[in-house]
């Protein structure tokens, strides 16, 4: 079986489906194919929540990236009548290294996005639910919040299908050539053929692209708890509780969001994994992490008990820069992903993006470029 398409987009995780529904809006015709379904649980975008916000400190291109995609999350769950995004606001807190806040301050003054700085006192005045031993400052997002994120990934797929996209489920197998490849094929042996291929993949770029990437993608176990707040007790759901971040504590987490219990997740990139083989399970040892991070910051939830766990992967880059480019011997396949743990929030404004870059009307950013990838961590993106 042969079939043509302007663009085929292998990967319907956030960025694959945004790219394939901006595409789709003008006017291609574009399949996006997934091996196992939009929004699935082994995927990065999978899950329930992500947060959405503005703030990267110093970093403007991700601010001014954040604050478009909102605009855009908000327009499209308008349009299609579905409250996915919970505007909890997004509460930065800092210890004694508080640059980070008072950049975020000054990049968000300079980009137009809303915000207010909490001293200590005006802190426990507002959230006496927060364990604040060591924290100064604070920064305050009020229009940031949290985005239902399987659902989410699965709406975007389903709109793009009424824009006339196609989806299907298949596996893609490692394209090989030079040049301008025709086709693609799947693990059933189907020939796909295309002018344009984007593999959005997540985690697995590495494994279909070994030499290119295998060195360059850096998928990473990240373990998140949810804890179950006692029973009649609003102080952890909004709008008593915002989403947080501590800073120097490099944990982060949503209020109790549809009844699932106060998340928790740490930050720091863990382990190493494989996105097949890995184990789906939550570790006693990062149980035993979030429960003394729980008695420590949420003094009221001492002894309460974890609800629900979950296990899923980054996918990171060297630094935590956005992969989007070209292939460097098939030039008509695109490399997009490096998500690197923020990059849920983006997907509108990426798949804005890659879809300018392949239809010629995009300017490049450098960032983003396949050389700037190096092979050695170095987090710098927050």
């Amino acid at each position: 079986m042969s079939t043509g398409y302007d663009v085929a987009v292998i990967g319907a995780g956030v960025f694959g489906a945004w790219t394939a529904w901006h595409l789709g809006r003008r006017g291609k015709h574009v399949l996006l194919a997934d091996a196992y379904g939009p929004g699935n649980a082994r995927a990065s975008s999978g899950g329930e929540s992500r947060i959405i916000r503005m703030g990267y400190g110093a970093d403007e291109l991700y601010t001014r990236s954040s604050l478009r995609s909102l605009a855009q999350w908000k327009e499209f769950f308008a349009a299609t009548q579905q409250a996915l995004f919970h505007e909890t606001g997004v509460l930065w807190l800092a210890g004694e290294d508080d640059a980070r806040v008072g950049q975020t301050a000054e990049t968000l003054r300079r980009c137009g996005g809303a915000f207010e700085e909490l001293g200590r006192a005006e802190l426990e005045r507002q959230y006496p639910q927060i364990g604040l031993d060591g924290i100064t400052k604070g920064l305050l997002e009020p229009h940031s919040g949290v985005l239902m994120a399987r659902r989410a990934v699965a709406a975007v797929v389903e709109d793009a299908v009424r824009g006339g996209v196609e989806y299907r489920a298949a596996q893609i197998a490692e394209p090989h050539g030079a040049g301008a490849i025709g086709a693609v094929k799947t693990s059933s042996g189907e020939r796909i053929e295309a002018g344009t291929f984007v593999f959005a993949c997540g985690a697995w770029l590495g494994k279909i692209f070994p030499d290119v990437l295998g060195s360059r993608i850096f998928p990473s176990r990240q373990e998140v708890f949810f804890f179950g707040a006692p029973p009649g007790d609003a102080r952890f759901a909004p709008p008593a509780l915002p989403t947080w971040l501590f800073q120097e504590d490099e944990i982060y987490g949503m209020p109790d969001l549809e009844s699932r219990g106060l998340k928790i997740a740490v930050d720091r990139h863990g382990e190493r994994v494989d996105p097949d083989t890995q184990s789906r399970l939550a570790s006693a040892e990062g149980a035993e992490e979030a429960r003394r991070f729980v008695e420590q910051r949420f003094p009221g939830l001492r002894g309460a008990p974890i609800v629900e766990t979950r296990v899923c992967q980054y996918e990171n880059t060297w630094n935590g820069d956005f992969l989007i480019d070209r292939h460097p011997e098939m030039e008509n396949v695109w490399l997009v992903g490096g998500g690197s743990g923020h990059g849920f929030k983006h997907g509108p404004a990426v798949g804005e993006y890659v879809a300018g870059r392949i239809l010629g009307g995009g300017e490049s950013e450098e960032r983003f470029s396949l050389a700037s990838k190096e092979t050695v961590q170095r987090r710098a993106v927050f």
